[in-house]
């Protein structure tokens, strides 16, 4: 298929209370139909906490709630959460597709101003998930400042960044989601959530789908709760990177 319709969910959380969380979710999911990829914030289950991972769902409970619901929404589902697993707490974007199947990316950066780096293991992978025609690169909040390990190897049309990135910092969030799409001739979605959190930190969404060349499909609306919603174009996308190949005149990086 070359269109990809996407949803993001711009949303508060509740503090370390996964099933509080859940519920919410689940009211949300059960008025969406029709669409091919539905985004949550980071630590959608927990808030951005330091201690989530060993008081939080165990990474059973959250998996088995997201394979439920991409089979009951016919889309895949994506968001971060916070989980103890065998090479200990990370921050983990999971993608689960209708039929069960699992992808995960464990966050790269961790955000050490908060000490992230102290409790979570760092991801040493970066992947590409294939869906419904489309290659996604799976990012989380802090990944955003660092273009080098976003950088389009010609391998991904949709960039994915989930955050709690608070609202002092909007005008970076908002910023490098641009800067992102344009320099990687890609589609970019951002969602990011709202309210304030256990610690007192204040979150305005600003969540974003953005067009290769940056331009905002649709905007999250600081401050509120909402769904976004888009129709992306692999047919042109395709056509701008043929149009304007600045792609083939990128310098090569290697990590």
């Amino acid at each position: 298929m070359s269109g990809l319709k996407i949803t993001v969910l711009q949303q508060p959380l509740v503090w370390m209370d996964g099933a509080a969380n859940l519920r919410q979710f689940d009211v949300l999911l059960d008025s969406i139909h029709g669409r091919d990829l539905i985004i949550l914030p980071e630590m959608f289950t927990t808030g951005f906490a330091m201690e989530a991972a060993t008081q939080s769902l165990a990474e059973e409970e959250v998996i088995d709630w997201m394979q439920f619901k991409a089979q009951q929404t016919q889309a895949m589902i994506g968001g971060s959460a916070a989980l103890q697993t065998d090479r200990g707490p990370v921050n983990r974007f999971l993608l689960v597709q209708p039929d069960g199947k699992v992808h995960f990316y464990d966050k790269r950066h961790l955000f050490r101003m908060a000490d992230e780096h102290h409790h979570y293991q760092a991801g040493e992978e970066r992947v590409v998930v294939e869906w419904r025609g489309w290659r996604i690169l799976p990012q989380i909040c802090y990944d955003l400042r660092f273009p080098v390990w976003s950088r389009n190897r010609n391998d991904y049309d949709l960039a994915l960044y989930v955050a709690n990135w608070p609202a002092p910092r909007s005008l970076h969030w908002q910023s490098l989601l641009v800067a992102r799409a344009i320099e990687n001739q890609a589609y970019v979605a951002g969602c990011n959530r709202v309210g304030t959190d256990g610690n007192g930190h204040h979150y305005r969404g600003d969540s974003k789908i953005i067009n290769p060349q940056g331009e905002i499909l649709a905007n999250g609306e600081p401050h509120q709760a909402m769904r976004l919603d888009a129709d992306l174009s692999l047919i042109a996308l395709q056509e701008y990177r043929e149009k304007f190949p600045a792609w083939q005149d990128a310098d090569p990086f290697s990590l």
